[in-house]
């Protein structure tokens, strides 16, 4: 068993009979996923899940999970996912992905966010190994590009990996990877991306991680918040 499967083995024991629990996506997430369909399977464990993407909701349903569409829900005892990077205080980074207004909400939702990570994703500031992403209605980007550069932060629009056309997310948005000249603190920086008209959604979780799960050396060390 590697890193990544035990941190995820490890949250899968969080979940109790009867819980609504939201799900991630990516590598981690499916193994959390496998986890739940096992103890379904095997301990006879009864819960429901709502799933932050197309993806993990595909992969729930080939494992026979019980799955909730997002509308249908006011709330959910726990959402597991992972992150791109997390600072000493728990702020995230999260978005690499196309699902951010979604994640946002799961985590916001929750009673309990779990984040599972290995170490490399441990930094001392978000944005220190990847831009900041930022989901813009497709007609305000210029304007929003322009009102981030106030705050010292640059970057373009994110190109599909075959460099032929723009992201779209899930939500519909563009996506601007915006890396930022100033050293403000994950905190900061999500309000001042907060208060930017025409941002739907960022890559900046703050004040939400119940608790962080890193797997390294064969075991799991936890940080709550």
């Amino acid at each position: 068993m590697n890193d990544k499967q035990r941190v995820a083995h490890y949250a899968a024991q969080q979940v109790q009979n009867g819980m609504v629990v939201g799900l991630g996506t990516g590598s981690t997430a499916n193994f959390f996923i496998e986890e739940l369909a096992r103890r379904q399977s095997e301990e006879n464990l009864k819960f429901k899940v709502v799933s932050s993407s197309v993806v993990s909701a595909n992969k729930a349903k080939q494992l026979g999970l019980a799955l909730l569409g997002i509308e249908h829900i006011d709330g959910l005892d726990l959402y597991v996912d992972g992150a791109d990077e997390v600072a000493p205080d728990l702020t995230l980074l999260k978005g690499r992905g196309y699902d951010l207004v979604r994640e946002k909400l799961l985590a916001k939702a929750a009673d309990s966010f779990l984040v599972l990570i290995d170490a490399s994703k441990r930094v001392k500031r978000i944005g220190e190994n990847f831009p900041i992403p930022i989901e813009v209605s497709p007609f305000a980007w210029r304007l929003v590009q322009r009102s981030v550069a106030a705050i010292g932060g640059h970057g373009n629009l994110r190109q599909t990996p075959n460099q032929d056309g723009l992201v779209v997310t899930s939500h519909g948005s563009l996506v601007l990877d915006v890396a930022f000249e100033s050293n403000l603190d994950g905190k900061a920086l999500n309000e001042r991306l907060n208060a930017i008209p025409g941002i739907v959604e960022h890559g900046i979780f703050s004040g939400l991680t119940r608790a962080v799960f890193c797997g390294h050396d064969g075991k799991v060390d936890e940080q709550w918040a």
